[in-house]
């Protein structure tokens, strides 16, 4: 996790957010109780640009939050592309509908309240990009269950695997997300199926190539 004036920095040096990720911004700090979860301007961009190189036509996302990575994500979807993104809680189901409706992706955006275990298995599609950002205790779960959905050459981006640097810092026995995390780093690390990097970006992302 890099340190807060470095994030700065690069944030200073890192397109501008448009006006619609702006104000969705706004909302969620003013609104939620842990606006950092939110994506924001310079995760968000790398998810927009990774989107737009890929050009994909099927996206899944797990773990909605607000709805903000949702919307970077979809700016690389192809013309007849659909995003389907699985939120667990519905309270924050106003926010995140408000802000899809605003935006000029709205028709390819599918919002499902629920628990991701439940409903990707019901939705048979292969992807061409996966966001996974949901349960952290699940990670490994998750990974399993979309892997042999996503296309060849394909890929997942999995965000928080550095947890606030507790992955290099003695672990409590009951911190049972600092425990998954590193599961789930030392499994995909071994994964034969895969290719990965682990880049320090905000709280760590690891993007996923599916050989």
């Amino acid at each position: 996790m890099i340190n807060e004036l470095i994030e700065s920095y690069c944030e200073l040096h890192t397109s501008k957010e448009c006006e619609l990720l702006y104000r969705l911004n706004r909302d969620t700090h003013i609104k939620m109780l842990n606006p950092r979860m939110i994506s924001g301007q310079l995760q968000g961009k790398f998810l927009s640009l990774i989107s737009k190189m890929l050009k994909p036509e099927k996206i899944l996302e797990i773990g909605t939050f607000t709805g903000y990575s949702t919307l970077c994500l979809a700016e690389g979807l192809t013309a007849n592309g659909e995003l389907h993104t699985i939120e667990i809680d519905e309270e924050i189901e106003t926010i995140i509908i408000k802000y899809f409706n605003l935006s000029e992706h709205k028709e390819k955006l599918h919002l499902h309240i629920g628990n991701a275990l439940s409903i990707v298995p019901l939705l048979k599609k292969n992807w061409d990009l996966v966001f996974i950002d949901g349960e952290k205790t699940e990670y490994l779960q998750y990974y399993e269950m979309v892997l042999p959905w996503v296309k060849k050459g394909g890929y997942i981006l999995v965000d928080n695997l550095l947890w606030h640097g507790k992955v290099i810092e003695k672990v409590e026995e009951n911190d049972s997300d600092t425990h998954a995390i590193l599961v789930f780093n030392d499994f995909v690390q071994n994964d034969i199926r895969v290719d990965n990097i682990l880049l320090p970006v905000r709280d760590g992302l690891m993007l996923i190539e599916k050989l």
